[in-house]
């Protein structure tokens, strides 16, 4: 049978993994292997002693698979004069609900990649274009095609963004 101390032990590595895990960029830099262990401890609101936690992090992740990327075979294009369009119309390349968007004419840019996408890929892209503090109106994915939607004066700056994020997305097995 397992000591009292023995099953804290097991306790606070569950947690710490439960808390940890409740913050996805964590778990990312704990894989990737960039983390003060005591700092993280600190950082996350777990019961016990911080070098305890710190310990139960560096388990954690030493038993994760290391953080690895690749680069997916895509073309990006770019196309002003995007805007609100009827929904279920041929001229909409992103519907949802009752919102699409497609060619008409607007203040808005659409960044389309077209290829190796699904939504690692539209994840990481978002990250990429929160980095160059530019959000998108709208963003989807799906058979093979990803859309993100940005103000006219963002689109240079947003194409860039999507390009550099498909040519290094988290590998996730």
């Amino acid at each position: 049978m397992p000591t009292q101390s023995a099953l804290w032990s097991m306790s606070l590595a569950a947690e710490t993994r439960r808390v940890a895990e409740s913050h996805p960029f964590l778990v990312t830099a704990l894989r990737a292997g960039v983390v003060n262990y005591t700092a993280a401890a600190r950082f996350l609101e777990v019961n016990g002693e911080t070098d305890a936690v710190a310990t139960a992090l560096r388990r954690y992740a030493e038993a994760s698979p290391a953080y690895e990327t690749e680069s997916r075979d895509v073309r990006v294009t770019m196309k002003s004069g995007i805007g609100p369009v009827e929904p279920g119309t041929d001229e909409a390349l992103l519907s949802l609900g009752g919102t699409a968007f497609g060619p008409d004419g607007s203040d808005r840019t659409g960044i389309l990649a077209t290829g190796d996408v699904d939504a690692v890929a539209l994840a990481d892209t978002l990250q990429h274009l929160a980095l160059e503090e530019i959000t998108p109106l709208a963003a989807a994915v799906a058979d093979g095609s990803m859309l993100v939607v940005v103000k006219r004066l963002e689109g240079a700056n947003a194409i860039r963004a999507v390009e550099n994020a498909l040519e290094s997305v988290p590998r996730t097995t």
